[in-house]
């Protein structure tokens, strides 16, 4: 867990490159540098050394992606076991992942993982990091493991890999790679409802387990069932730039 960052009186002006270099761009030199090659813009317009800014209103972008700086926002990584639901309340009275992180601040989880399907899972309460990452138009991978029923033929892996007719349209081309017979990597960046288990079941094998291993930039080997983490400073920064890219 990384410690809750002071930014002092509510409201009051920060330094440009404090702000920066408190969420991973560096020493206050290196964020200085940034700043003087015009890689820094606030609200739109490119920054100059000895800008101040609210962190709470100011939009702040480097090389043309925003970062999210407020103080009040909060990114965790969830690793969703089995049976757990990817909403904030759920009618039947079924676990939700949000039982499983912190209640305050709230956070909602960006995108949905069946109830089955276990894995990588962000929650937050930074809203236009969840609209970027929910978008179709800018398309951030998340891979899978899947384990099916029965071993893929090579024309099966194929057709994955070109695109599967689903009853909402053909898929766009994945990447899949067989780890083992009855194994494989696929790698998506459309987020339709159960879509790696509609395209797998569309050919004929089945999904029996199926793991999400990685959202953009976001892999944990180590985060085990039902645990949680928040990201660093670094990993918000790579998904942001991942965000930032994956439009353009």
């Amino acid at each position: 867990m990384r410690p809750v960052v002071s930014t002092g009186a509510e409201g009051a002006p920060e330094r440009l490159q404090k702000v920066l270099a408190r969420h991973g761009f560096g020493s206050r030199r290196a964020c200085e540098e940034l700043i003087a090659q015009s890689r820094v813009t606030v609200n739109g317009d490119v920054a100059v050394l000895g800008r101040r800014v609210d962190v709470d209103r100011d939009e702040v972008a480097v090389d043309g992606v925003v970062v999210g700086v407020r103080p009040s926002l909060v990114h965790y990584l969830l690793n969703k076991p089995p049976g757990v639901i990817s909403t904030v309340h759920d009618p039947q009275g079924r676990r939700t992942v949000i039982d499983l992180v912190p209640g305050e601040p709230r956070v909602f989880p960006v995108g949905r993982l069946d109830g089955e399907t276990e894995g990588l899972l962000l929650l937050t309460n930074d809203g236009e990091m969840t609209q970027r990452l929910t978008h179709p138009s800018h398309g951030v991978e998340k891979e899978y493991l899947a384990h099916l029923r029965g071993n893929p033929s090579r024309s099966a892996l194929r057709r994955l890999r070109e695109g599967v007719s689903l009853d909402d349209g053909l898929t766009a081309p994945a990447r899949v790679v067989r780890v083992e017979a009855d194994l494989v990597k696929i790698t998506i960046h459309e987020g339709r409802n159960r879509q790696v288990r509609r395209m797998c079941e569309a050919l004929g094998y089945p999904v029996v387990r199926l793991v999400r291993t990685r959202i953009g930039p976001l892999v944990d080997r180590s985060l085990a069932p039902g645990e949680w983490r928040e990201l660093s400073a670094t990993e918000l920064r790579r998904l942001e730039v991942a965000v930032g890219n994956a439009g353009r």
